[in-house]
């Protein structure tokens, strides 16, 4: 069952503004919790009188590195708070409101409540979670939007990213979500692979006889999408004359057979994926701008495995048990768990999954996957061995902060707060189990929690 989100005032809220403020909310059937600092969790409403540094932080605490849906309502003047809302934004908020009427206001709130809540139940439905496998923020985010968009709209959509990161399973999902789409068939095309001589054929199909070797006559794509959804894979590979082609097909839901004069409709979702710059080859003349943007109808951009690496680990399992299929768990002894999450993967996804091919081959069970069952050629040599936690990234960051002039003390508690929000999130809010993994006691991160609870409420 759904949990009630919880509510937070922030600054100088008058009593008056909390007690009208919460009776709204009552009348459209939401009765907020108290937010329990020690143990922070699940959607929010942030009601505030000011934007501050302070209130900007709270927002980055209980958003939960993207985990969390927070909605800001502002009870300023509308002129007041529009500028800082972007702000807010970006700190964590997933929704400002402006203010309006209360009443006016708690219908709002409810409105985004059960469109988030079911945008959530489908990324958690076997639907998207049998084939998009993660958990981490950048991945969250951008599948949050990709789950909103396939169950709520038609538009088209554009998925741009490097080879391997999985587009061909997300236009799957995609499918798979649309209401309309998905009482009809997923076509995937692959541009890469169509000749320019036949690729009229390969979209639209043929008539007999309409050329050489047309011995009969033949669907092409389009027709074979016909109330389902047509994905067309390395969509920037296409010629020009094929692309003005496909465009009055797509505006206009029309096409011609090769050698027939009798138009046909077909009406789909398209779906399109590309690892270029469609933006750099418009200006380059070698796609058309006015496809561009009959084809961008939501523009996603899929992150390399580099930078979703919180999801190294669960993928490697999953697709270590698609190779074992009598097995139902498995467990990485820690070296091999170090590895796999440092490791480069130029080909992403689609790398990792071969690795794990490699292998399931040589494990031999019972017991975790261990060091001896890497290929010989994935043993890290003695410079990369030694290598820590304290990469480049790490050693970036620290640069960025001292030349904004931040102080040693502030990098040191800012760092501190973070690992303490990282570790907390993993453990699910458990202070002692979080503790254990940062190696302090129970009371030191108690007291830390108690400060950080105190420091917020204070503003």
């Amino acid at each position: 069952m759904q949990r009630e989100p919880w509510i937070f005032f922030w600054g100088a809220c008058s009593a008056p503004d909390r007690e009208t403020m919460l009776k709204a909310l009552a009348r459209a059937g939401i009765e907020p919790r108290n937010l329990d600092a020690n143990a922070l969790s699940g959607e929010g409403i942030v009601v505030f009188s000011a934007i501050t540094d302070g209130l900007c932080e709270f927002l980055r605490e209980v958003n939960n590195e993207c985990r969390e849906r927070i909605l800001a309502i502002s009870l300023l003047e509308l002129s007041a708070a529009s500028g800082d809302a972007w702000r807010l934004l970006r700190a964590g908020a997933s929704d400002v409101l402006l203010t309006g009427s209360t009443s006016q206001t708690a219908a709002r709130v409810k409105a985004r409540l059960d469109r988030w809540r079911d945008v959530d139940a489908l990324m958690h439905s076997e639907t998207v979670q049998s084939c998009l496998i993660g958990a981490s923020p950048t991945w969250r985010s951008v599948l949050r939007q990709i789950v909103e968009v396939s169950r709520f709209t038609r538009a088209a959509v554009l998925l741009i990213g490097e080879s391997g990161t999985g587009k061909e399973l997300i236009g799957q999902v995609i499918h798979n979500l649309d209401p309309v789409a998905r009482g009809g068939e997923l076509v995937v095309t692959d541009c890469t692979t169509v000749m320019p001589e036949l690729s009229g054929s390969e979209f639209f199909g043929h008539e007999r006889g309409a050329f050489t070797g047309a011995i009969a006559n033949r669907d092409g794509a389009l027709a074979s999408a016909d109330g389902g959804t047509l994905f067309l894979d390395e969509v920037g590979e296409l010629p020009l004359p094929m692309q003005a082609q496909l465009l009055r097909a797509i505006q206009e839901g029309t096409y011609k057979r090769v050698g027939s004069d009798t138009w046909r409709r077909s009406q789909f979702r398209l779906v399109c994926a590309t690892h270029r710059n469609l933006l750099e080859a418009v200006d380059q003349g070698r796609f058309r701008q006015d496809l561009f943007y009959r084809i961008a109808g939501w523009v996603f951009q899929i992150p390399p495995l580099n930078e979703r690496r919180e999801d190294i680990i669960p993928l490697a399992k999953h697709f270590f048990l698609e190779f074992n299929p009598g097995r139902t768990t498995v467990d990485f002894d820690a070296p091999v768990m170090e590895h796999l999450v440092s490791r480069p993967y130029p080909g992403n996804i689609r790398d990792l999954r071969q690795l794990m091919a490699r292998v399931s081959s040589r494990y031999v069970g019972p017991g975790p996957v261990t060091v001896g069952d890497l290929p010989d050629d994935e043993r890290p040599s003695i410079g990369l061995a030694f290598q820590t936690w304290r990469g480049s990234e790490f050693e970036e960051a620290i640069r960025h902060a001292v030349s904004l002039g931040v102080g040693l003390r502030e990098i040191s508690q800012a760092a501190a707060d973070t690992a303490t929000r990282i570790a907390l999130h993993q453990e699910n809010g458990n202070v002692q189990a979080a503790a254990r993994s940062l190696r302090v006691t129970d009371r030191a991160l108690q007291m830390r929690r108690a400060a950080w609870r105190s420091h917020h409420q204070s503003h």
